[in-house]
C-alpha cells in the first residue's frame, strides 16, 4: 500500500499560509508529496522554501492559473486535480495550504488506510475539523463551519476535487470544466478516521487576512479590493482551545504578535461587521444541535458515511 500527499498553492508565503508546516505534518506518513505551484507574484518565496526542505519525496509541478476557464473559485479544484493526477499512491492524502495534521494522529491514519484498503466500497476517509479563528486559542463550534470533510481518497480516475476544492466527488465522464455541476455526480462513500485536521486559514494578522480576502474575491467574483483591515469580531464568543497544536506549528505560532488588534470580549465594536457565524439564528441553531446531539447534526454533508 502506497500513500501520496498532494496540495496546491499560489502566493502561499506572501498570503501567510503555513504551507511548509502543512507538508511537514504528513511527510513521514506519505511515500511522495506532490505540490502544484501556480504562477505566484515575484515577491512570493513559497517555491524557494519548499525546495529548501531538500526532501526527495516532494515533487513540484509549475502551472499557470486561467481564471477565464475556471471562474467562481473552481480554479482551486482544477489545481487540486492537477496535483491529484500526478500522484501514484493507492490512497491520496489531500491537505490545503492552511491545513495541518497533529503528529499524534499519524499512526491512526496509517492504520485506517491499511484496514480499509481491501474494502472496495470505501472511496475515501473522513476527518473532523478544528477551525481556528483570529488566534491559536479560539476555534469555531458554529454550524456555519463544516465539522467533517474528506481528505483521503482512492486513486481512481473518476474521483475529482469538486466545487471550490472543499470536497471530492465521483464524476463519470467529467468534461474538465463543470466543477459545480451536481447532476450525475456522486458523493463519496467514506469512513471516519479517528483524527482531526487543524485549519489555520483564519489565523493571520488582520492586514494579511484582508490581503488574502482580496485575492479570494478576485478568484471568486472579480470584486475590487477591500479598503479596511479585517476584523475578526468578538473572540469571547468562541470555544477555547486547551489542547496542544502540532509540533511543526511551534515556530509559526511563535510569530503571533497581533493580540492587541483582536477583540477578546463578547461584544461587537460599533464599527465591526457581523460575521455569519454570529447571526442570532445561527447561534441558536448551533446551541440546539450541540445540546440535543452533541454535534452539528444539521450541517451539509458532502459524503455518504459507512460503518468501519
Amino acid at each position: 500500500m502506497k500513500i501520496s500527499g498532494f496540495t496546491f498553492s499560489k502566493n502561499g508565503n506572501k498570503l501567510y499560509y503555513p504551507i511548509i508546516e502543512s507538508i511537514l505534518s504528513i511527510i513521514d506518513l506519505v511515500d511522495e508529496f506532490v505540490v502544484v505551484l501556480g504562477d505566484s507574484e515575484a515577491d512570493d518565496n513559497t517555491e524557494f522554501q519548499i525546495r529548501a526542505l531538500n526532501n526527495a519525496k516532494i515533487k513540484i509541478i509549475k502551472t499557470v492559473w486561467d481564471l477565464e476557464k475556471f471562474p467562481g473559485g473552481t480554479i482551486y479544484a482544477h489545481q487540486t486535480n492537477l496535483a491529484k493526477n500526478a500522484c501514484t499512491g493507492d490512497w491520496l492524502f489531500y491537505l490545503q495550504g492552511d491545513e495541518v495534521v497533529h503528529e499524534r494522529y499519524l499512526d491512526k491514519i496509517k492504520a485506517t488506510c491499511e484496514q480499509q484498503y481491501e474494502r472496495s466500497e470505501v472511496e475515501g476517509i473522513l476527518f473532523g475539523y478544528k477551525h481556528f479563528w483570529g488566534d491559536y486559542k479560539h476555534y469555531h463550534s458554529s454550524r456555519c463551519w463544516y465539522p467533517f470533510e474528506t481528505r483521503i481518497i482512492r486513486n481512481q480516475s473518476d474521483i475529482y476535487s469538486w466545487g471550490d476544492a472543499q470536497t471530492f466527488r465521483r464524476i463519470p465522464d467529467f468534461d474538465g470544466f463543470s466543477y459545480r455541476k451536481r447532476a450525475d455526480t456522486f458523493r463519496l462513500h467514506v469512513v471516519k478516521a479517528d483524527a482531526e485536521i487543524y485549519h489555520y486559514g483564519w489565523v493571520r494578522p488582520p492586514h494579511f487576512m484582508r490581503k488574502k480576502q482580496q485575492h479570494a474575491n478576485h478568484y471568486y467574483r472579480n470584486q475590487g479590493n477591500q479598503k479596511v483591515s479585517f476584523d475578526y469580531g468578538p473572540l469571547g464568543r468562541l470555544s477555547l482551545f486547551n489542547d496542544t497544536h502540532p509540533a511543526v506549528m511551534k515556530d509559526w505560532i511563535a510569530k503571533f504578535d497581533w493580540a492587541d488588534e483582536l477583540n477578546y470580549t463578547k461584544k461587537y465594536r460599533t464599527t465591526q461587521p457581523i460575521h455569519r457565524h454570529d447571526f442570532l439564528k445561527n447561534r441558536i441553531i448551533t446551541q440546539i444541535e450541540l445540546f440535543l446531539f452533541g454535534e452539528k447534526a444539521f450541517s451539509r454533508k458532502n459524503y455518504e458515511l459507512l460503518r468501519k
